[in-house]
């Protein structure tokens, strides 16, 4: 499999065998420092960038999203923005060369880019990434809690405490503290959409520490829901089965993991990152004015 292989869809709309839709294993090994680069990975992950396109579902919205340079959050961005949103995006100082390209994706869309990079592990960064937000955007009134810390490990002996800490602080404390500083700034109509995972009801055996993360953010989720409901605020959250983003190959999965990875699903291959995006949408958007509190679960064909 290389990237030569793996031409761009060109219409999300168009009627295809979901099976044969994006590559399909075996996928090459291909090591990466974390938090790793979409740029880098093999096949390139399809975020939406030629295929996306919107109808206006979330014009005038303001959105921040963590985690928006690659994977999951840059294909919600690209779908945010061609969706009529402005957009401030959250990463990582060392992801510039990935963020650069969604930023201009999102201003080819006609839509302003707010970028405000930074280490969600410190809860000061996190109160200021919000304001910042508020600040760029004139507002708030979409929250995207997606950036996510996965170090597969086999023996919960070899778990080290630094890397349970920077696990807990960069899935679970950041999406406490950046929730708890936006809801001020929230009006009726607002939503916050988190991503969890299929690892929050069937945790895989080397994931200890993400997968209770992720069942930590789905139960969050739903009494979060209830309390802001009365506010006219909704919460959500989405649960990714196995998708095709740099936080695999940069020590999400073992290296021997890679090359078959996906293969598990009943659809025989991993997502690819523009496939989920448009759940993000409707999550976002006012046709899903009646859904609150519950977790939408894209994974292959997997019982979430």
């Amino acid at each position: 499999m290389t990237k030569d292989s793996n031409p761009p869809v060109k219409n999300q709309y168009e009627m295809r065998d979901p099976q044969t839709q994006y590559p399909r294993p075996p996928f090459p090994k291909q090591p990466q420092n974390a938090p790793g680069l979409a740029e880098k990975m093999d096949p390139t992950p399809d975020h939406g960038e030629d295929s996306y396109v919107g109808f206006g579902r979330l014009k005038g919205r303001k959105a921040l999203i963590t985690g928006a340079d690659s994977g999951i959050g840059r294909a919600v961005a690209i779908a945010f923005a061609r969706e009529g949103a402005d957009v401030a995006l959250n990463y990582l100082k060392v992801e510039d060369s990935d963020a650069e390209e969604v930023i201009k994706l999102i201003e080819a869309a006609g839509q302003k880019a707010v970028v405000i990079p930074g280490d969600l592990r410190d809860e000061a960064f996190c109160k200021e990434l919000v304001q910042k937000a508020v600040d760029g955007l004139g507002g708030l009134d979409i929250l995207v809690s997606n950036a996510g810390k996965q170090t597969a490990v086999d023996d919960i002996a070899d778990i080290t405490t630094e890397q349970f800490d920077d696990t807990m602080k960069t899935n679970i404390y950041a999406m406490f503290w950046i929730t708890q500083a936006a809801l001020p700034h929230l009006k009726p109509g607002s939503t916050i959409i988190n991503t969890t995972s299929i690892q929050a009801t069937q945790p895989s055996r080397n994931l200890l520490d993400y997968a209770m993360t992720k069942a930590a953010i789905a139960n969050f989720t739903g009494g979060l829901a209830k309390q802001v409901a009365e506010k006219g605020i909704r919460v959500n959250a989405v649960a990714p089965g196995p998708y095709w983003t740099a936080l695999q190959p940069s020590g999400g999965q073992p290296q021997d993991k890679i090359p078959t990875f996906g293969e598990q699903t009943p659809l025989g291959r991993p997502g690819q990152p523009a496939e989920i995006a448009p759940l993000y949408v409707l999550l976002a958007s006012q046709e899903s004015s009646y859904m609150t509190g519950n977790v939408y679960a894209s994974t292959g064909g997997t019982l979430y």
